[in-house]
């Protein structure tokens, strides 16, 4: 192997692949990096056995080649190099790579490319454009209401069901559920459900950001794997295997108070409660106001901890309905508040023991539902 590139270049693919690098593992070359040319550009490619990582990067190639490195003092040392052409060579039969750079000069022990864990290739399969965009702002929406909890493994996952011409995004841990729905550019041609995990779609949300190109997704004829196709990268991804719940029977159809209210105003509020509901239990008590003959309706977000105090906020509301009052987990209001881009958000309330329901005003294709915290009114 003999080529050249730029070390901004081959530092920005390396921070794209790293994502997938293998931490904790008992195979250790999926803790290297594989550095391959491929037509005119140098190729890496990392992998975790979950989720694998393909980036391509402007080189001038020399000679072919390929092998693999320590990712983690790849990614330093390039890092640490002055903006100019890095040379890179790899002698015949060795696995050592030596690295130029202006006046600075490294030499690394690889390993063969032959003990790397090939990685997925998905040939026949569904094929859907995405608008990048619209993914990045849906990912955004739902996958952070996914489960962490390992003990009900389709509840990590994010379920994508791709039908006529939407696809609805679905994430769900047992205390709340995110559901945001997209258009596709083209219809697909027949119905695919599928739960890919939540990490996954993290990472692919960080190399969605500033792709304004549609993404390709690929799902294979098993179902098992998916392959999410950039402009300059690429991201395969195992899939979840279970049924995911009907989530649609949890969405209230009806409301008994519905309060519009404007959602900095409310996010900023709640951040204040919240820092009291530390030592509350992490509870946020909300009461609905409709509106009176001496002034318009209200939104009063409080928490109080026993021994340090108690905060309350108000917030003018435009309330439908009868007057409300629900208590929810700070952390969950916190979470949901802060991934809508809307000037507005309706609260959607029925009792204080029913779940409450999150919208943004103005677009119809989110959804969020919050289970109640029980509490002493």
């Amino acid at each position: 192997m003999k080529l050249s590139c730029l070390q901004e270049n081959l530092s920005r693919g390396l921070g794209i692949v790293g994502r997938a690098v293998a931490t904790r593992t008992t195979l250790p070359i999926t803790n290297n990096v594989l550095l391959a040319t491929d037509g005119g550009r140098l190729k890496l490619s990392a992998t975790n056995l979950e989720i694998a990582i393909t980036c391509w990067i402007g080189a001038k190639v020399e000679e072919e080649g390929t092998t693999t490195v320590p990712a983690r003092l790849l990614t330093d040392l390039v890092s640490s190099l002055p903006n100019e052409r890095m040379d890179l060579s790899q002698p015949l039969r060795s696995h050592t790579i030596h690295l130029a750079c202006g006046r600075n000069e490294a030499k690394i022990t690889g390993q063969a490319a032959a003990d790397f864990p090939p990685i997925p290739t998905i040939g026949e399969g569904v094929a859907i454009p995405v608008g990048g965009d619209a993914l990045h702002t849906a990912i955004d929406q739902v996958a952070f209401a996914a489960a962490t909890d390992e003990s009900r493994p389709v509840l990590t996952g994010v379920q994508a069901s791709f039908e006529g011409s939407t696809v609805t995004l679905a994430a769900a841990d047992g205390f709340r559920l995110s559901v945001h729905k997209l258009a596709l550019d083209q219809p697909v041609a027949e119905k695919v459900a599928v739960i890919i995990p939540a990490r996954s779609l993290q990472e692919l949300n960080r190399l969605l950001d500033g792709q304004e190109e549609p993404v390709q997704v690929t799902v294979n004829a098993a179902r098992s794997q998916a392959l999410f196709k950039l402009k300059n990268a690429e991201m395969v991804s195992q899939l979840v295997q279970g049924t995911f719940p009907n989530y649609g029977q949890l969405i209230p159809q009806s409301s008994q108070s519905r309060a519009v209210v404007n959602r900095a105003e409310f996010l900023r509020a709640t951040k204040a409660a919240a820092i009291f509901a530390r030592d509350g239990s992490g509870i946020i008590r909300l009461q609905v106001t409709p509106a009176g003959e001496l002034g318009p309706g209200k939104l009063a977000v409080s928490a109080r901890a026993e021994e340090l105090g108690e905060n309350l906020g108000e917030l003018d509301a435009a309330v439908t309905g009868e007057a409300g009052k629900i208590a929810f987990n700070a952390k969950y209001l916190t979470e949901v508040l802060s991934v809508l881009d809307s000037e507005q958000v309706a609260l959607e309330t029925t009792s204080p023991t029913s779940p409450g329901v999150i919208r943004p005003v103005g677009v119809d294709n989110f959804v969020h539902v919050v289970m109640p915290m029980f509490v002493q009114w």
